[in-house]
């Protein structure tokens, strides 16, 4: 019976699997010195972060393809067929006949742990194999040491019974088992289900060989796309039918993250933050955001959502991207202008969000169907946690802010791709510290979670929460493509935990700020913002406000509260904001923002839950 019925949402339905062809199975998996008979250069990976630096300890730094071709390799040296199990394969060898959580019981002894702590740094561990005490078919380490790439690609279960399944003709991710040192235990049961990118390698993944041949048994079908890829109109949509909209515009904001209906159908969990948003060709908007139990989690997962052209309600959200056990902060969705939607993603080793790798796909057909993930920056580390705000600039690279450290303070990284996002370079001049002062230089953005805009004479502008100057949000300044960045006090108030600003320049010409008149941890008693009204007075507002700047970042001539006024009515804003009072001096007090402007010039802002519609009109025309 393959799958528990308690476990994740992946690993349901539980369905019975018949194995018709016996098979033998590595008693122990690959260690190092067997696999540099095949690969001698491997040798360079040994101790790499502390781990797996003997002869005898499992093999790691290795992707699926390589296990393949080492499986290849050792088929014609002993002219035996050699290769990687399959996943039912796999968990009938783990289980020895047991339907327990673990082939020891429900519970792992001390004696099969390799360091299960989690935390910001992996903790060395022994990998040596054959250490642990064998299941009944005589089979080590088969919870936890390394994981262990199978040869099926990830996909659903079904729940029909299934002889010699082989997974499914193609996918995205191949399938990993077993669960790895540095790993919750509970990502360590026989019916866990983990997936990787078979390009990627590092530290927690392995392999162990069968010998005998393929399951004749055909692969199955690709599964349904998700619900914001289907039913995709591809007719381009006529922007100048709606009209410039040169008048003042804004609608009441409305949530684009909704409840589904039946609450397993998707894995949908209860924090839903951080999003990123984009428009696509054909009049829709797209949304993605994470949805998690925890923010290190290694559950989450991200989810997408479509506001379809003439609609005026965003459809239920269902699963964009995610790569199976793997934590995956960090989001950003961009349409290049020329027609083509951009994804990039952050794609952690395990859980927290320190150990990210970053991951991108593009879409020609209004997000539809998406490229081959594609692995941008292979190294699982710290200044890759993608933020949203991906950029063009007049040169026609990219530009990519992420941030610099996993905590709140210390700086924003920049990626930049000079070939329309064929390979991505890492600005890695270092040399931001823990503080900043007015005038300093140094190698990253001031702030984490900065956004960015390029100036008409070819500068950088950035700002970002924390690493505040004299009291106000820190504004850095770069003159050579962000290798260095010169950092100055700003006229604005700073942000803090459970906010994100947003920094973008419009159509029109000016470049907008959206943030917030106070930090959170000053929620309960704000100072707000002083804003003149329609007669000229000075009003104090409190919550999410948009700036303008006419001359380059110099001055910002607009200020507004993003608000719907008057009467006063109740929101809910969703990740850490949570209930809200929006009227004529109150607006939403904190969230994660993203921003993104139609051809039409309307500006769709996104904050933790909530879409707002506006213009720069509507920017321009005092409150009453």
């Amino acid at each position: 019976m393959m799958g528990q019925a308690d476990g994740d949402w992946d690993e349901h339905p539980v369905h019975r699997v018949k194995i018709s062809k016996p098979f033998y199975i590595g008693a122990t998996e690959v260690t190092n010195a067997q696999y540099e008979q095949f690969d001698p250069d491997h040798r360079s990976f040994r101790g790499y972060n502390g781990f797996s630096s003997r002869e005898d300890e499992a093999v790691i730094f290795v992707s699926w393809h390589d296990a393949l071709r080492f499986c290849e390799w050792l088929s014609e040296k002993e002219g035996k067929p050699y290769r990687l199990p399959t996943e039912a394969e796999w968990e009938y060898a783990c289980r020895a006949g047991t339907t327990t959580a673990f082939h020891c019981g429900n519970e792992l002894s001390e004696l099969y742990l390799r360091n299960q702590d989690i935390g910001w740094k992996h903790q060395p561990a022994s990998l040596r194999v054959g250490l642990s005490k064998p299941n009944a078919f005589g089979l080590h380490e088969m919870h936890g040491n390394v994981e262990e790439w199978c040869y099926d690609w990830y996909g659903p279960y079904k729940p029909e019974d299934a002889l010699d399944p082989r997974g499914y003709e193609a996918g995205q991710f191949k399938i990993t088992r077993g669960g790895s040192h540095n790993t919750e235990i509970h990502y360590l049961r026989s019916a866990n289900r983990a997936a990787a990118l078979p390009d990627d390698r590092h530290w927690l993944i392995g392999f162990r060989i069968v010998m005998g041949e393929f399951p004749k048994m055909s692969f199955l079908p690709i599964p349904e796309a998700p619900r914001c890829m289907r039913d995709v109109r591809q007719t381009h949509h006529n922007w100048e039918s709606a009209g410039a909209r040169k008048s003042p515009l804004f609608y009441e904001p409305i949530p684009y993250i909704k409840e589904p209906a039946e609450k397993y159908a998707i894995p949908m969990f209860h924090h839903n933050h951080c999003p990123s948003i984009t428009w696509c060709p054909n009049g829709d908007l797209l949304a993605i955001w994470f949805s998690t139990e925890s923010e290190s989690g290694r559950e989450m997962v991200i989810l997408g959502s479509r506001l379809r052209a003439g609609c005026d309600e965003w459809d239920v959200p269902s699963l964009f991207f995610k790569v199976p056990d793997r934590n995956m902060t960090g989001s950003s969705l961009f349409h290049d202008g020329d027609g083509r939607l951009i994804f990039l993603n952050g794609m952690e080793a395990a859980g927290s969000w320190k150990h990210l790798a970053i991951v991108m796909r593009t879409s020609t057909d209004n997000g539809a169907s998406w490229s081959t993930p594609k692995i941008v920056n292979p190294y699982h580390q710290p200044r890759n946690q993608i933020i949203h705000g991906t950029i063009r600039t007049k040169e026609g690279w990219l530009v990519q802010t992420c941030d610099a450290v996993p905590g709140g303070n210390g700086g924003t990284a920049l990626h930049i791709s000079r070939d329309n996002g064929e390979s991505w370079e890492e600005i890695t001049n270092y040399g931001w510290g823990t503080f900043a002062k007015e005038n300093q230089t140094g190698g990253w953005i001031a702030g984490i979670h900065a956004s960015v805009v390029q100036l008409k004479d070819g500068r950088l502008l950035a700002f970002g929460r924390g690493d505040d100057i004299d009291g106000r949000m820190p504004m850095s300044v770069s003159s050579d493509m962000g290798q260095t960045w010169t950092y100055h006090a700003s006229e604005f108030p700073p942000i803090s935990g459970g906010q994100r600003l947003v920094l973008m320049r419009l159509r029109e010409g000016p470049i907008m700020l959206v943030s917030f008149t106070d930090p959170s941890n000053k929620r309960d008693h704000p100072e707000g913002l002083l804003i003149a009204n329609k007669s000229g007075a000075l009003q104090r507002v409190y919550g999410l406000f948009a700036a303008l700047s006419y001359n380059e970042g110099e001055t910002w001539a607009v200020k507004k509260l993003i608000s719907a006024g008057e009467p006063g009515k109740t929101y809910w804003g969703r990740g850490h904001t949570g209930e809200f009072l929006m009227d004529s001096t109150h607006a939403e007090p904190m969230g994660y923002l993203a921003a993104t402007q139609t051809p039409d010039g309307t500006i769709h802002l996104i904050s933790s839950g909530l879409h707002y519609r506006f213009n720069s009109g509507w920017l321009e025309t005092p409150a009453p």
